[in-house]
Order: structure tokens, then sequence, then C-alpha cells
């Protein structure tokens, strides 16, 4: 067992879009990632997605509505739904809860695709 500083961890990398693995649990990862500007549209098959800002605002783009989140705020995107993140005014610090075997960008082949295998550890 070992304390995250999230603090600290966030201020350990500054690339936008790259999640990078915090800590796991039950078949889970704890994924953390800088997000900014628009994300590609994508969707998991057979994995639900949990998002909660740290810092900043993001707006999670369902096809039939818009999320807004603030910090201390999360949803979470049930299986087979239709997504899209946008970082709303600036950087945003995100935390991820998901199933190791989620591809960042579901089934959409994008350059923003990292495989589950290639995720940094920090």
């Amino acid at each position: 067992m070992q304390k995250v500083s999230l603090r600290e961890t966030f201020a350990s990398f500054d690339e936008a879009w790259v999640p990078k693995i915090a800590g796991e649990l039950n078949g889970q990862f704890v994924k953390v990632a800088k997000f900014d500007g628009e994300y590609v549209w994508h969707s998991h098959a057979a994995e639900d997605e949990m998002f909660l800002v740290v810092n900043g605002n993001v707006e999670i783009h369902l096809r039939d509505r818009v999320i807004a989140l603030g910090p201390g705020e999360f949803t979470i995107v049930p299986r087979g739904v239709e997504h899209k993140p946008v970082a709303v005014g600036g950087i945003a610090d995100v935390v991820m809860f998901e199933p190791q075997s989620t591809r960042n960008t579901g089934a959409t082949d994008h350059d923003r695709t990292i495989e589950p295998k290639d995720l940094e550890r920090l």
C-alpha cells in the first residue's frame, strides 16, 4: 500500500490525452490524464468509464446532451454509449476508473489511440 498525491501526479507530466496508470484495484486501472480541447467520439462496447474532474472543467458530450463537470464532480458513461470528452476553458486534470482492458478510444482507431499494454505506469 502506498499514498498517491494527485497534485504531484498531475505535476509529473504535461502531455494531454495520454492517460497514465496511477493505481490498480479489482481488475481496474486508476488512470490520470490531462484533457485539452476536444477528444474523439468513441464508445466502449464492454466497459463502463468513470470521469472524475480534479481541476478544470470538462464536458462529456453525448449524442443527445452534454454533461458539464467541475472540480470534485464525476459521471459514469455506461458501456456502449458514444461520448466525446471536451476540456472547457483550458487544461483539465481528470481521474478515470476503467477495466484494465479499456482502450482509450474504444473501437475507434485514431492517432490518439493507446493500447492498454502501452500505458505508462507512474
